[in-house]
């Protein structure tokens, strides 16, 4: 009998839920209202709902799982749930940053204006700003060493109409931001030696209006992926310790200068990107020969348009654009480096008479500098070398490196029968014995014509000669005329 009633009663109940269901299209537990928003509500002030538990291996092994679809993974101790596609973690506060802000509006920056006295946006130090859509300032933003990032560079923008974006003593890291400074400027930056600047994957405008502005200062200021664009003029980097410049790109669409360098620089790189410098335009000045204590490195960028590619050092080499200190290998611009170093000299006297040169009575090779210097010599073609004096090239480049010599002579003998030899010394010291050629006075009214050929490692300031040695035959009365004389180094 009560097995009866208690099968009654469970059908009653099972038909009651089925008909509520069917009729509502909801369940309610611990409440008979359930909200009319939920399918399901569950109501209770001392239990909780508990998810299905699972390890990450049984998780991952659900079949085919349903978009929405939750889980409790003990491996992790966090939740998930799919997306669609994947499994993703619902992140626990204690996870996320501390010190972090969304800004949407200008609004929400009310307390870092406040806190710059009402004329600028002082940031909280190392904090992280997330820009969320257009922001537009009504001051300066004074960084303080904070973090500004957007999600969408096409959508997330700082913009600042008729001033300054960015100014102050302190560095800043900007990521994924378009900044624009219609009729203003980005930076006005003086730092302060330990500060940097940081700026990847972002967009500077001008509007057709603004300028770069200048960073001045600081420890390290590093820009990769940037794109310049409606600017009538562009950035000045002046006094900056690391300059590191990765695939910045100036649209044609710029004015003035694009970047210029000036004061004292421990390094600069610029790598990549290119410059569009259209007729009046300057792709990149250093004509106030900035400093640079290391290296300056200007590597695979490409110059294009019928403007100045280079304003160049006022010290630069004929027909080259950079100091010593600098290594370019750029689509339109002459390569420079240690590499390409290269000079040449030839005599530049009559070459109908040519010069004199008596041979010492003491044996050894001597200069062929001409009876009272009269070898004199002409230097073309020179790049990271130099002719100091008569008959000499000397390199000036900034590292060690091996040179191809090429000389060639004509030569006329007085003393019939005897041999010479023409050879390269290094430093007036050093014979370069591998570089000898051979000359026999046959006939004293015979002209020889002789060439030099060899390499040498040069150090800078090391410098190269042509000299001479009579191998036989003795006395002071023996003479060398010689007509031509050309000596090269690459």
């Amino acid at each position: 009998m009560e097995k009866r009633k208690f099968w009654l009663t469970f059908l009653f109940f099972s038909a009651f839920l089925f008909f509520n269901s069917k009729t509502q299209a909801q369940v309610g537990i611990g409440t008979n209202t359930p909200d009319a928003s939920a399918a399901l509500d569950i109501t209770s002030d001392s239990q909780g709902f508990l998810a299905p538990r699972m390890t990450t291996a049984e998780r991952a092994a659900i079949s085919s799982p349903a978009s929405g679809l939750m889980v409790y993974d003990t491996d992790t101790s966090s939740f998930y749930f799919y997306s669609g596609s994947s499994w993703v973690e619902i992140i626990k506060d204690s996870d996320k940053r501390s010190n972090y802000k969304i800004v949407k509006s200008a609004a929400d920056l009310a307390d870092e204006l406040t806190a710059g006295g009402g004329i600028k946006y002082l940031l909280d130090e190392n904090t992280l700003y997330e820009i969320n859509g257009t922001i537009t300032l009504a001051a300066p933003i004074d960084a303080n060493n904070a973090y500004l990032r957007g999600n969408d560079v096409g959508e997330d923008v700082l913009l600042r109409i008729g001033g300054t974006v960015f100014e102050g003593t302190t560095g800043i890291s900007i990521r994924s931001l378009t900044v624009a400074a219609p009729g203003g400027s980005i930076f006005n930056l003086t730092l302060t030696a330990a500060e940097r600047v940081i700026v990847q994957g972002s967009v500077f405008s001008g509007g057709g209006s603004g300028t770069v502005g200048t960073i001045d200062g600081g420890s390290l200021t590093f820009m990769s992926i940037v794109q310049y664009a409606f600017f009538t003029d562009g950035i000045t980097f002046n006094n900056i310790g690391t300059l590191l410049l990765n695939n910045l790109g100036w649209l044609n669409n710029n004015g003035g200068t694009m970047e210029t360098f000036t004061g004292t620089f421990d390094l600069i790189t610029q790598i990549g990107g290119f410059f569009v410098v259209d007729s009046g335009e300057i792709g990149i000045d250093v004509s106030s020969d900035p400093t640079v204590n290391d290296t300056g490195t200007l590597q695979s960028s490409t110059f294009s348009g019928a403007g100045d590619f280079v304003n160049g050092y006022t010290t630069a080499a004929t027909g080259y654009n950079f100091s010593t200190q600098w290594d370019v290998n750029c689509n339109g611009l002459p390569i420079e480096n240690d590499f390409a170093s290269s000079g040449n000299i030839y005599y530049n006297g009559d070459i109908v008479t040519g010069f004199v040169q008596n041979v010492p009575a003491a044996a050894g090779a001597f200069n062929l500098e001409g009876n009272s210097g009269a070898n004199n010599t002409t230097a073309v073609n020179l790049f990271r070398v130099s002719s100091p004096q008569d008959n000499r090239l000397r390199y000036e480049g900034r590292e060690r490196r091996t040179f191809q010599v090429n000389a060639s002579l004509s030569v006329r003998g007085n003393d019939f029968g005897n041999f010479y030899a023409f050879l390269i010394v290094k430093n007036g010291t050093d014979e370069l014995v591998e570089t000898n050629t051979l000359m026999r006075v046959n006939n004293t009214a015979d002209i020889n014509s002789l060439a030099i050929v060899g390499t040498v490692d040069l150090d800078p300031n090391d410098y190269i000669e042509i000299w001479a040695q009579r191998l036989t035959g003795s006395g002071g009365s023996s003479q060398l005329t010689v007509f031509s004389l050309n000596l090269s180094i690459r």
